[in-house]
């Protein structure tokens, strides 16, 4: 389930970046077990994909339950929590990025 959460959570951040900042991109294909106007639920082997879905995201077709279906999505991270570790490294902070 902790996919799923993950699956849902990037997805929906998703919806609000723009492209030039949306990294690598994953697929996933399955059955549509359940379809609202905010998640696609997904049969993906043996465990059940939730992916968040927002009005920006593009559908062509109609999605039904039963129908197999290709998701495309990324991940990005919502938050990030630093553990103190005293035999870590720390690692240099990412330059600030000037939106346009």
């Amino acid at each position: 389930m902790k996919i799923s959460q993950l699956l849902a959570l990037a997805i929906t951040v998703l919806g609000f970046q723009t492209s030039a900042f949306a990294g690598a991109t994953y697929q996933a294909t399955g059955p549509v077990l359940e379809v609202t106007d905010s998640k696609i639920v997904i049969q993906k082997d043996k465990e059940k994909w939730e992916i968040a879905r927002t009005p920006a995201t593009k559908v062509t077709g109609e999605i039904k339950v039963g129908s197999k279906i290709t998701v495309q999505y990324t991940m990005t991270a919502a938050s990030v929590e630093v553990k103190p570790d005293k035999d870590a490294k720390p690692v240099p902070a990412l330059p600030a990025v000037k939106k346009p």
